[in-house]
């Protein structure tokens, strides 16, 4: 499957960005809307992935910056990796795989020297193989259990 992976940095690529979201979290997921959605959206650097006829396939977003460390209480050169989100026709492709490093890529670029996420617990697997180490308790988001995961770049 040729998949281009690129920052949305206009209009149609944030659409796509925010289908792709829709589609997964609120859709499949059953996420409320107003809490998939947030304040960070506006600030975080968005990738987009697209099939060779241009169809959204997959979307993760980065935090950096001062909302990074913020929410990461304080640790410098860490960057947030979220919202990580394969639409299911992709899935199985590797394409969540190569989101991924693409994220920790331009987190590299913004200077990150580790990356945080926090992960829905039947996906722990997924970012274990990826090299991610889990911390601390299960919490509930979004009626969803997850955990933090780091991984050092």
């Amino acid at each position: 499957m040729a998949v281009v992976i690129r920052v949305a940095d206009n209009e149609d690529d944030l659409a796509a960005v925010w289908a792709v979201r829709r589609a997964v979290f609120v859709e499949e997921q059953e996420i409320p809307a107003e809490l998939e959605y947030d304040e960070y959206d506006a600030t975080s650097a968005h990738l987009l992935a697209v099939g060779e006829d241009g169809a959204p396939l997959g979307t993760a977003r980065l935090i950096s910056g001062a909302e990074a460390l913020a929410l990461t209480g304080g640790i410098a050169g860490r960057v947030l990796l979220g919202r990580l989100a394969v639409v299911p026709a992709a899935r199985g492709t590797g394409l969540g795989v190569r989101l991924v490093r693409a994220v920790e890529e331009l987190g590299r670029e913004h200077g990150a020297t580790e990356l945080e996420l926090h992960a829905q617990v039947q996906a722990l697997g997924f970012y274990e193989r990826l090299g991610y180490a889990a911390h601390g308790p299960e919490y509930d988001d979004a009626g969803i259990p997850h955990r933090t995961m780091t991984r050092v770049l």
